[in-house]
């Protein structure tokens, strides 16, 4: 669908939460994506950096995300680094400009993080996600993502090994009440396994709600400068669980 998607003067896109948009940086355009996620009935929090680049122009993208966590049950009682991961994504249908875009991502999960802190899995993973993102009309948007992680003799913090495998869905809805200001709500489920014994995993799900808001900052140059909060709200297997999460992106022309 090649339509006009998106109300005039529309500014904030690829700016989501937990939740990813089928959306690739346009050619000469970088972005630099700052997240911070303090959870409540823990210590814990966790920091991250994702930087995205078109390679070169919209069909292909490049990105990597740098962790940081801080874990209350870390035996050292110190933060670190997490796995790091290197993406590419194609922008298989669409863009930010029409009302339906695809944009199947792979990654390379790299085990840079402290399997014996709780920090990593101690192995090379794989991951595919794919985002799907659907105008709903002058003032909506929904987002949609299916995917799937697997990481080949992973580690727990014993040293047990064992192969895990992981799957994704979520779904997220936007409202434009302004040209510069969104109203989101995200709803993310992951399937996943935890290591309990060498070459024994058991179930470990999680399910939250998150409602956000979010906003833009638009400069002569180019320049675009979105902050954001949200507050995740587990239900189900999370029922209990909350946190804050906090959302600072910098988008500019590089050429």
């Amino acid at each position: 669908m090649i339509a006009a998607a998106l109300p005039a003067g529309a500014q904030i896109q690829d700016n989501s939460f937990l939740i990813e948009e089928a959306y690739n940086q346009g050619p000469g355009v970088v972005q630099h994506i700052n997240t911070f996620t303090l959870f409540d009935d823990t210590d814990d929090w966790a920091y991250s950096f994702t930087q995205e680049w078109p390679a070169p122009g919209l069909r292909h993208q490049l990105s990597y995300t740098l962790p940081w966590q801080s874990l209350e049950g870390s035996p050292d009682g110190k933060d670190g680094a997490g796995d790091v991961a290197l993406n590419y994504r194609y922008q298989l249908l669409g863009s930010g400009e029409t009302a339906v875009a695809v944009s199947p991502r792979f990654s390379l999960i790299l085990p840079t993080g402290d399997e014996e802190e709780g920090r990593g899995l101690g192995a090379l993973g794989f991951q595919v996600n794919l985002p799907l993102s659907v105008v709903l009309g002058s003032r909506a948007i929904t987002h949609v993502n299916l995917g799937a992680t697997f990481t080949p003799g992973a580690k727990n913090e014993f040293g047990d090994e064992a192969d895990l495998t992981a799957y994704n869905f979520g779904q997220s809805f936007i409202w434009l009440a302004r040209d510069n200001f969104n109203v989101m709500l995200e709803l993310a489920y992951n399937s996943g396994e935890e290591i309990v014994g060498r070459g024994l995993t058991e179930g470990s799900d999680s399910f939250f709600i998150n409602p956000g808001i979010r906003w833009s900052h638009d400069f002569a140059n180019g320049l675009q400068i979105v902050p954001g909060l949200a507050v995740p709200i587990g239900v189900g297997p999370s029922e209990g669980e909350r946190a804050v999460f906090v959302y600072l992106s910098f988008e500019h022309p590089f050429r």
